[in-house]
């Protein structure tokens, strides 16, 4: 029987990817989107062309009802989730003087708090003490919990840096009860984010000559290789650690 897997922020750029690559490996994809209904579609679309199975559902990470709503979805359909991989974050450029108490609520309540709701829902389903079968949680966090970021990104930087922590505080109590957690921590991965950013994607891509040993950003789908393998039954062993998609960065 396929497994079924929830990710969240799949609409596009590294969630779309992950989204893709577990349709290609014949998984049962639910594809959670927030702003974006007709690229999740087209996401949807793709997991099924590729052999998988899917269905959409719109909810935002913030906000725990919609979250509570995307799992009874997943359960009405397909019961409880084999996997899931919490993808969806947000970021926030600013110089940190002119950063403000609401700046702050709004990063980490999508980035932190709606990610450990989003786990705290995936244990009470998985968890064999609670006659669930297990499973596998993966977090994307990012290297800027390691590097310290890029100017501007304070915000951002800190709830990855409780994105790695929280992973592996939650692997050691859920661990017993037949479930895995790892992070994933992309490094700079060409998605549309640097559409926005003041640096622009082909100054990041220069950067990354001199920053990486591999002189190259990363691709969506080179993320999603490692997410899905950690999901997977392959990565059995693999809990309770971040691990690096970075170019050596």
């Amino acid at each position: 029987m396929s497994k079924t897997v929830i990710v969240t922020g799949a609409s596009r750029g590294i969630g779309a990817a992950i989204a893709r690559r577990a349709g290609h490996q014949g998984w049962r994809v639910c594809v959670n989107y927030n702003g974006s209904p007709d690229k999740a579609t087209e996401v949807a679309s793709d997991v099924e062309q590729a052999g998988g199975e899917a269905f959409t559902f719109k909810a935002s990470q913030g906000v725990e009802s919609d979250l509570l709503a995307l799992y009874d979805a997943v359960d009405e359909k397909w019961g409880a989730p084999d996997a899931v991989i919490n993808n969806a974050g947000i970021d926030h450029e600013a110089d940190y003087a002119d950063t403000s108490w609401d700046d702050y609520l709004k990063v980490f309540n999508v980035n932190i708090l709606g990610l450990m709701a989003s786990c705290r829902e995936a244990v009470r389903r998985m968890s064999t003490t609670r006659g669930g079968r297990g499973g596998a949680i993966v977090n994307i966090g990012s290297i800027s919990a390691r590097t310290g970021g890029l100017p501007g990104d304070v915000i951002y930087t800190a709830t990855k840096g409780a994105v790695d922590s929280f992973t592996l505080g939650l692997a050691k109590e859920v661990g017993p009860q037949g479930i895995r957690v790892t992070c994933v921590r992309p490094g700079v991965i060409e998605t549309d984010i640097f559409s926005g950013n003041e640096f622009g994607l082909e100054a990041v891509k220069e950067l990354s000559k001199n920053n990486s040993p591999l002189q190259r950003i990363g691709q969506p789908d080179e993320v999603a290789a490692m997410a899905v393998f950690l999901a997977s039954d392959d990565a059995s062993f693999c809990t309770g650690m971040c691990y690096d998609v970075n170019g050596g960065r």
